[in-house]
């Protein structure tokens, strides 16, 4: 596993607050499912599919207020500019059947990092946290791929919805 690099270049005050706020959303899961496993019960067995309901209720809301599972319904949904900005994310490619965006730093992994995750518990909490985002892809009749994640050290999360053929 690489060496985990997640430092935002952009400091402005109101993104830091917002990512404290993301962070701190990142806190419960970790803290969730640090607690399940302290009592013996292992979190793959519920926290995937928990965040995966959220995800797909998230993007229900999504696609019910445009009535449309356009991938440009999803960008101006989930990927507005303040969310761009937190995230440090950069729009590749948005087709009918694809939508590519790279995010280059992530205040949920921040939070696991601060907490003193290891390498694998940071690989395994983004897996679950990610679960969100493949539940508002289903929202949306895609799939999400997660091609490379800031969790695993890569630098970058390779996000790539893509919508297969009827």
């Amino acid at each position: 596993m690489n060496t985990i690099v997640n430092e935002p270049k952009n400091k402005f005050p109101l993104i830091r607050a917002v990512r404290e706020l993301l962070e701190h959303r990142a806190l419960w899961l970790y803290l969730l499912v640090d607690e399940a496993r302290k009592k013996g019960i292992d979190p793959a067995l519920f926290a995937p599919e928990a965040i995966r309901r959220c995800g797909r209720y998230q993007g229900k809301v999504f696609v019910d207020k445009n009535n449309s599972q356009s991938l440009n319904n999803l960008k101006k949904s989930l990927f507005t500019l303040p969310g761009r900005m937190v995230f440090e994310m950069k729009i590749l490619r948005l087709t009918d059947d694809n939508f590519d965006v790279d995010f280059h730093y992530c205040p949920l992994v921040k939070a696991w990092q601060k907490q003193g995750c290891t390498a694998e518990d940071l690989d395994k909490l983004c897996e679950i946290a990610m679960c969100g985002d493949r539940g508002i892809a289903e929202s949306f009749g895609c799939e999400l791929d997660l091609v490379k994640t800031i969790a695993r050290g890569d630098g970058v999360c390779q996000i790539r919805f893509r919508r297969s053929a009827p």
